[in-house]
C-alpha cells in the first residue's frame, strides 16, 4: 500500500500539510545545522516535494497568461539555505520557503517576475521588480517618461487593488540625476521598486486548490510584470535579492 500523508493524500501527489508549517516554526526556533540535519527527510517530504508539485501546477495555469515565466520547478524553487558570506547574520537557513518565476532569458533573480513564500506565520504573494541593478533601474525610469500613464492605469485597476497592494517602493526624495523634476512621471520615476503584493494566513497553503489561488493573483499582476520587463530585456542583468528576502 502506498504511504499516505496526514490528510490521506497519496504520496505521489504531495501537498503542503500542517507538518510543513510545523517544520518552519521549529526552524525559526532552532536555526542551526544540529537541528536541521536530523530532520532533512522531513524537509524533503514536507517542503521541497510539495513545493515542486505546486510549481508544476502553477506552471500549467501560468502558461495561459505568462508563458515566458514558465520554468522547470527545480529552477523556480529557491534555496532554503542563506548566503551568509557577506552578512553579519550567520544563521544558516531562511525561516520561509520560496519560489520565483523569473522571465526566461534572464538570470534567476533578475528582472520582473512572480514571487511566493510562506513561513509559520504568513504567506506572501508578490509580483513585479524589486531592487533592480543600475542598468535595469535606469531602463525602467527612461521608459516611464513616455509610458507612465500605462503603468499608472495598471496599478489603479480596481480588480488588482481589490486583491493586492503596492509594495514599499523605497522612493527617492528627489529626482534622480538626468531626469526633469517636474516631469509628470516623476512620482513613479522616484520608485526604486515597482511591485504589488498580498499577505495571507499561513493556513492558506493547506487548501487543495492553493495553486489556483496563487495563479489568480499572478494573472492579475501579469500586465505589470510584462510592462516592467519590456525596457530591461536589453539591459545588463545581474542577480539581485527578491523582495528583500532571498
Amino acid at each position: 500500500m502506498p504511504r499516505s500523508t496526514k490528510d490521506n493524500k497519496p504520496a505521489g501527489d504531495p501537498r503542503f500539510t500542517e507538518d510543513s508549517l510545523k517544520f518552519l516554526r521549529g526552524l525559526a526556533r532552532n536555526n542551526d545545522r544540529e537541528w536541521f540535519e536530523p530532520r532533512r527527510q522531513i524537509y524533503e517530504n514536507a517542503l521541497r516535494e510539495p513545493m515542486l508539485a505546486l510549481i508544476k501546477r502553477v506552471n500549467a495555469q501560468m502558461a495561459t497568461f505568462a508563458p515566458d515565466h514558465v520554468k522547470a520547478p527545480e529552477k523556480t524553487v529557491l534555496r532554503i539555505y542563506r548566503d551568509t558570506r557577506f552578512s553579519a547574520n550567520k544563521l544558516p537557513y531562511k525561516q520561509h520557503y520560496a519560489a520565483w518565476w523569473g522571465r526566461q532569458g534572464m538570470p534567476k533573480t533578475s528582472g520582473a517576475g512572480f514571487y511566493f513564500h510562506f513561513s509559520g506565520k504568513t504567506v506572501l504573494i508578490a509580483a513585479g521588480l524589486y531592487m533592480p541593478d543600475r542598468d535595469q533601474l535606469l531602463a525602467v525610469r527612461r521608459y516611464l517618461l513616455e509610458h507612465h500613464e500605462e503603468l499608472r492605469g495598471m496599478l489603479e485597476s480596481k480588480k488588482l487593488k481589490a486583491k493586492m497592494r503596492l509594495s514599499d517602493p523605497q522612493a527617492l526624495t528627489r529626482a534622480p540625476k538626468g531626469f526633469p523634476k517636474d516631469d509628470p512621471a516623476m512620482d513613479l520615476i522616484l520608485y526604486r521598486n515597482w511591485a504589488v503584493e498580498a499577505e495571507l494566513s499561513p493556513d492558506a497553503i493547506l487548501g487543495k486548490n492553493f495553486h489556483t489561488v496563487l495563479s489568480t493573483y499572478y494573472r492579475l499582476a501579469a500586465p505589470v510584470v510584462e510592462f516592467l520587463n519590456r525596457p530591461i530585456m536589453g539591459a545588463t542583468s545581474s542577480p539581485r535579492p527578491i523582495f528583500g528576502l532571498i
